[in-house]
């Protein structure tokens, strides 16, 4: 079996909107990011590393973009999508970098090689490690927590600014046990970061199938068999109220999802966003005051911003 592979050499602005569109939309069987930056910085993060820049096949001037389809699909249709995307993005005033597109097919069990050589431990904080399924680790702190993951097919691997910053979040909202639901999963990497920091329950949701097992399979790495997931567009149709939402998605995303949050938040609950582009943040604002909710936090990495959320008090 092979896959199409459609690959965008583009820039970080839209990284996360791709990913979204690709996988929301389109619905691509995964996404996968090659950054110059961490080919470049591999070295210096982790001293067993040697990289040889000349030895990278293709090495994007900032981004490459690839996104996975069944090899049935018509490859010059999603060129045309992908090209409507990108000038849509550059419409709101996004860099999308050179731009350009290009489509091969390749054997499914070889996308993740050159990943796996340069995906390593992310040292989040002192509480928190994201290790990769296939390295080993010691942590200085004994009780320091180790998230496995195998990214696999889905959006999340804590590279990303917008994952680590909604991580932080996390950490700092779990001052004691609280009810967790993660809206948009992906990888299932925040709901199993609220897990190994102490949650009493976990939920994830996402629309897709592939995140589904994704982050089923990425809990089991870690011993968490209680996730629990539903399938569904944000928090449509969920039930019940939580103590903490999470949510790392786009701002136009994060939009739909702020008039769903006073239902399904108990009192005093907190509410974590990421994803939100610093250009977007004036509407996720004037959004959240009009739905009775204040930022208690910002938190910002590169152009990318988190928040730490909660109501309003009565007046």
């Amino acid at each position: 079996m092979k896959l199409l592979a459609i690959n965008i050499e583009t820039s970080y602005d839209v990284e996360d909107a791709l990913s979204y569109y690709a996988t929301e939309d389109l619905h691509a069987l995964g996404t996968e990011e090659r950054r110059r930056s961490d080919f470049e910085q591999a070295g210096w993060l982790h001293d067993s590393t040697i990289v040889d820049m000349d030895d990278i096949p293709n090495l994007p001037k900032e981004l490459e973009f690839i996104a996975y389809f069944d090899e049935e699909q018509d490859k010059d249709n999603l060129v045309k999508k992908f090209q409507a995307k990108l000038d849509e993005l550059a419409g709101y005033g996004l860099s999308t970098g050179e731009g350009t597109i290009k489509t091969s097919y390749i054997a499914d069990q070889d996308w993740n090689t050159v990943w796996q050589k340069y995906y390593h431990v992310i040292n989040l904080s002192r509480h928190l490690a994201i290790v990769p399924e296939w390295e080993d680790y010691t942590p200085a702190f004994p009780d320091q927590e180790i998230i496995k993951l195998d990214p696999g097919l889905a959006f999340g691997t804590g590279n990303h600014q917008t994952t680590q910053l909604a991580m932080l979040g996390i950490e700092r909202a779990m001052v004691k046990p609280l009810s967790v639901v993660d809206v948009g999963t992906g990888s299932g990497i925040l709901a199993i970061a609220a897990y190994k920091l102490g949650a009493k329950s976990v939920l994830g949701t996402d629309i897709s199938d592939e995140s589904m097992t994704a982050a089923k399979e990425n809990a089991g790495l870690n011993g968490f068999y209680d996730l629990a997931l539903q399938k569904t567009s944000l928090l449509a149709d969920v039930d019940g109220k939580f103590d903490l939402i999470v949510a790392n998605i786009l701002a136009e995303i994060l939009l739909d999802l702020i008039p769903q949050l006073d239902s399904h938040l108990n009192d005093d609950g907190q509410v974590i966003f990421s994803g939100i582009d610093y250009l977007q943040l004036p509407k996720i604002e004037a959004a959240l005051d009009q739905n009775g909710f204040k930022i208690d936090l910002k938190m910002k990495g590169g152009r990318w911003i988190g928040l730490a959320i909660s109501r309003k008090e009565d007046e």
